[in-house]
């Protein structure tokens, strides 16, 4: 039976270090990367390594899944395999011997509450973003291209020189280039 860790942060500048810092683990996974995201190698291996008897340890719920229903896949594909999954910020853990009601209730009220905070976060940037905007700050890397550099670019298009020296010589990809001609 291992003991096994999983943890997650949003962003690569994150500190993993207060997750799972106090338990003795035989071996961990970590993600750098937004639990929107569906891409989570770390999580892939830590599930395909996972075997029979072990107990996967994770810092929270939200930590772990996306929504509710993410949740409720990973745990029950981890309790196929025979594992547990302890959630210590929530005191809560799910293992196949514990398929009763209660436990069903507590995992979808917890993931109900993280996907709800979650959501609510989300409303706040959005609201932010808009503030910022009002106040005149704008979003993004600035542009690349002036309305006359593109003017002379589709000039130089028209004369038959090719798109990637003019690409070249304006210091831009080609995607950009053709971003800039078809606006």
């Amino acid at each position: 039976m291992a003991q096994i860790g999983y943890i997650r942060v949003s962003t690569v500048d994150q500190s993993t270090a207060r997750q799972l810092a106090d338990y003795s683990l035989d071996k961990t996974f970590t993600d750098k990367a937004s639990a929107k995201t569906v891409e989570r190698p770390q999580l892939k291996a830590c599930l395909d390594y996972i075997r029979e008897g072990d107990v996967l340890h994770v810092h929270s719920i939200d930590r772990l899944a996306r929504d509710l229903r993410d949740l409720q896949d990973l745990i029950e594909q981890i309790n196929r395999k025979g594992c547990s999954v302890k959630f210590h910020n929530e005191n809560l853990t799910f293992s196949t011997n514990q398929s009763d009601a209660m436990s069903k209730l507590l995992l979808q009220v917890m993931g109900a509450f993280a996907e709800f905070e979650r959501s609510l976060i989300n409303e706040r940037r959005l609201e932010g973003v808009a503030q910022a905007r009002k106040r005149g700050v704008v979003f993004g890397a600035p542009k690349k291209l002036t309305d006359e550099d593109i003017e002379k670019m589709r000039a130089d298009v028209e004369m038959g020189i090719p798109k990637s020296k003019i690409a070249e010589r304006y210091n831009v990809s080609r995607a950009t280039l053709y971003r800039a001609l078809a606006a």
